[in-house]
């Protein structure tokens, strides 16, 4: 597999980073990060590991940035991010290109993902304008009550592999807009994404004479996330991962009384109607069970199927997979690349040997291809399996492309099946009936923060807050309302009379 990487000399990516542009490069770190590609197993780049001493001294790059940013009027943040969204643009190709060779996610996801961060930042430049408060009436004669919102300052960013640039940009861009300056840890699993992204930002911010403690990077395990997780210094911090990390975050943030903001786990499913659109039902989930070799949050887990056409799908599908080209995922002939890295392989083979332990039946077998094209040994088979909702291993999220099939013959029963999982990230049902569709949608439907109609679990908008309930972690991020996580609520009460009333009536005469 001979993969261009020219892409690489776009970005101006060195063999070693240092990744932190904050003023502290002096400082030595010994260890690094080693970033090998699952498409075909090079050595893509090392980033170094940042010590507890780089730490401190970006944290304290950060809060003196902050002083600077939060008294920049919001309009002025948002030309920041609005030129940080043109140098994305320039951009576009070699980035997605990294994000697709890094991580493993086909091409037009990598460049796919790169537009979200450009649509993120067109939408942070208008919400510069629009972070409104309230004003309300006094019961006190002569005053005036009103709120506002003022940013929090450091936010810690702690993002995933599957996502290597969007989702920081979710969080960042919003935000950098509301007057917070950002600490972003990203995957261990694609840390040169993350200094790309950085290196491109850091430029627009020399450019506009804003200190470079605005943005900053800092690269290692868990052990480096940490430092955010229990530093008093970092009030907000929005981890996206699993389950099990959000747990621990989540209870570290709580013990210093801090906030987290937490997108988690998924265990999403598909109800198909009696009366479903088949080409609809075959996009939706297809690329909900395959794109990013299964490894989305949002990716589709289950397929719920009305028994009356339960055959005709279940053969529909067998037939699409079969189809399927696995490969370079920088072949845009392609489907489906590698998953991230060979324990992630393991994990698929232990979710299958699972599965058919707990009685599953496989009508599209899985395994690990091999030969030439697959030497990096990352690369598996899409399969699809009978199960029961019930099972073990269906009520858990094997973050790989696994898909389970199940049968129902009411909508009531299909909705219980749906939501009788501890996730609830996305849904989605297929209908040509209004009112099996509202009644989805309505309060006694799906319990997941996102329920789609006629469309499939994965793919979300940057325009509505993206997030979900249960172990999922109850955050949101991007669009809407969102950007009051990032803030701080303050009520004010202005009183403009010769006399001092007090609330409630209350007499206090001196």
């Amino acid at each position: 597999m001979a993969t261009n990487t020219d892409f690489l000399k776009t970005l101006q990516l060195e063999t070693k980073n240092d990744g932190t542009w904050t003023g502290v490069e002096s400082m030595s770190s010994s260890k690094y990060i080693a970033s090998y590609s699952p498409v075909d197993g090079a050595l893509i780049g090392e980033v170094s590991v940042t010590t507890k001493e780089q730490y401190e001294a970006i944290i304290a790059s950060s809060k003196a940035a902050f002083k600077t940013w939060r008294l920049m009027p919001a309009p002025q943040r948002g030309e920041i991010v609005r030129q940080y969204g043109e140098a994305l643009r320039e951009n576009k190709d070699a980035l997605g290109r990294l994000v697709s060779y890094e991580m493993g996610k086909s091409l037009q996801e990598g460049w796919g993902e790169v537009q979200e961060m450009i649509d993120i930042c067109d939408f942070a430049v208008g919400l510069s304008r629009q972070l409104y408060g309230l004003t309300m009436h006094s019961e006190r004669p002569a005053h005036r009550m009103y709120e506002q919102w003022h940013p929090l300052g450091i936010v810690g960013i702690i993002s995933a592999f599957n996502f290597p640039v969007a989702v920081w940009s979710w969080n960042s861009m919003i935000a950098l807009v509301c007057g917070d300056v950002c600490v972003w840890k990203p995957s261990e699993k694609a840390p040169m994404c993350g200094v790309a992204c950085q290196k491109i930002f850091t430029d627009i911010l020399k450019r506009n004479n804003v200190p470079e403690g605005v943005s900053c990077l800092i690269n290692g395990d868990y052990k480096v996330g940490e430092y955010m997780s229990k530093d008093h210094n970092v009030p907000l911090v929005s981890a996206t991962g699993s389950t099990r990390m959000g747990k621990i975050v989540a209870a570290e943030v709580a013990s210093r009384l801090g906030r987290s903001l937490l997108e988690l786990g998924g265990n999403n499913a598909i109800i198909i109607t009696e009366n479903a659109d088949m080409d609809v039902v075959l996009t939706g989930a297809v690329f909900g069970a395959v794109g990013t070799a299964g490894q989305r949050c949002t990716s589709t887990r289950r397929l719920i199927i009305h028994s009356s056409i339960y055959d005709k799908v279940k053969e529909v599908m067998k037939k699409a997979y079969a189809q399927i080209r696995i490969g370079d995922p920088l072949d845009s002939h392609n489907h489906m690349g590698p998953v991230i890295d060979k324990d992630a392989v393991q994990m698929y083979l232990n979710a299958i040997e699972k599965a058919k332990g707990e009685g599953a039946n496989f009508i599209v077998e899985g395994g690990v291809l091999e030969g030439t094209g697959y030497e990096s040994g990352c690369y598996v088979k899409p399969c699809i399996a009978e199960a029961s909702n019930e099972m073990e291993i269906v009520q858990s999220e094997t973050f790989a492309p696994i898909l389970y099939l199940m049968k129902y013959n009411t909508l009531e029963e299909a909705i219980d099946m749906q939501n009788n999982v501890p996730q609830g990230l996305s849904s989605a049902i297929m209908t040509d009936s209004l009112k099996q569709a509202e009644r989805f949608l309505s309060a006694a439907g799906s319990d997941c923060g996102i329920a789609n109609v006629n469309i499939g679990t994965s793919g979300a908008e940057i325009g509505g807050a993206f997030g979900g309930e249960k172990e999922t972690g109850g955050g949101r991020e991007s669009g809407s309302d969102s950007w009051k996580a990032y803030m701080r609520r303050q009520t004010n009460t202005i009183n403009y009379s010769d006399e001092v009333p007090l609330a409630q009536g209350i007499k206090f005469d001196l």
